[in-house]
């Protein structure tokens, strides 16, 4: 592994012990994706099993018992994923320590932020800004891309009669199978059965997108495959949208920032979800009824001057 992102010189001896133990826990987890600017790695718990028990006890039992209950609740069930934005030969190794260190904690803040908000985000349990490591929840469920037909990230939609494409760059190596158009998903399959329709997913969708941009944060790459689906027994709602990934978010000024976020979700909806690009619209109306008129008038005209701009751009190329 470099140095670069993980030099204990760049800080105190606190910050050295950090970078340390974000190494071993990179090492002892497993590769699930790799993108351009990250790897994500999965793994069940940021500390170890207890292997002795202090004090002893006759009965081993009850001290076993009580010692999972405790881990239980100090503990997220589900495993930790851990966000490793590793080095960039192609930068000055200073300059790539500066950005690794400002966008790590950004995310960080963002997803903080959010969270305070109501938005439904993943819990963060690690943050080693000079190693460029983040530990947050892991969310089960599944993506919304999954649960609309898209197929898990890095699967790749194709017609029964249709010769296979090329993996897309960001792959999941963690799956290999391919999907058909229309095939139906364990997710849906399990909405369904909540009595749960896809517009209803899509007014939970926006209306979680209407609270993320009232806090002022911007996603920054809005897809399918960045919202989850989780289910919550016992709960009002048979479901939540958990809203993932936020290495490219920042803070908006202007109505057309929340314009050109909307607007990205809409091209992932037409080019991953073609038959369900429809759909799109119960995402605006709940976004719009979510933010309320006068927040969401300057952002409807500036979408439209986007979409405008956009479909020029795909005409001249």
């Amino acid at each position: 592994m470099s140095t670069a992102a993980l030099d204990p010189n760049d800080a105190g001896p606190s910050s050295s012990v950090y970078q340390t133990i974000s190494r071993g826990l990179i090492e002892q987890g497993t590769l699930i994706k790799q993108g351009a600017e990250a790897k994500v790695y999965s793994l069940a718990s940021l500390l170890p099993k207890p292997a002795v028990y202090y004090p002893p006890s006759s009965s081993s039992s009850s001290v076993s018992s009580s010692s999972t209950t405790a881990t239980t609740a100090n503990s997220t069930d589900a495993g930790v994923i851990l966000k490793y934005r590793f080095p960039k030969k192609y930068r000055h190794p200073t300059l790539d320590s500066t950005l690794t260190a400002s966008r790590l904690t950004f995310e960080a803040r963002a997803l903080a932020r959010a969270s305070k908000a109501g938005v439904v985000v993943p819990k963060v349990i690690w943050v080693d800004e000079k190693g460029g490591v983040l530990g947050l929840e892991r969310v089960e469920g599944w993506s919304v891309r999954e649960v609309l037909g898209g197929g898990a990230e890095g699967e790749v939609e194709i017609e029964d009669d249709e010769a296979e494409e090329e993996l897309p760059v960001d792959v999941d190596v963690s799956e290999g199978k391919r999907r058909s158009v229309g095939e139906d998903n364990e997710g849906m399959k399990a909405l369904r059965e909540l009595g749960v329709t896809q517009e209803h997913l899509m007014r939970s969708i926006g209306t979680a997108l209407a609270r993320l941009h009232i806090t002022t944060i911007i996603h920054g790459d809005l897809t399918t495959s960045n919202m989850m689906v989780r289910l919550t027994p016992g709960e009002t709602e048979p479901f939540e949208i958990v809203m993932i990934d936020f290495g490219l978010s920042s803070t908006a000024q202007f109505p057309e920032h929340y314009a050109v976020d909307l607007y990205v979700l809409e091209r992932a909806f037409a080019s991953t979800h073609p038959q369900s690009e429809g759909l799109y619209a119960g995402v605006l109306e709940a976004y719009a009824k979510g933010l309320g008129e006068k927040r969401w008038k300057p952002i409807e005209t500036k979408l439209k001057d986007v979409r405008r701009r956009g479909r020029k751009r795909d005409m001249t190329g």
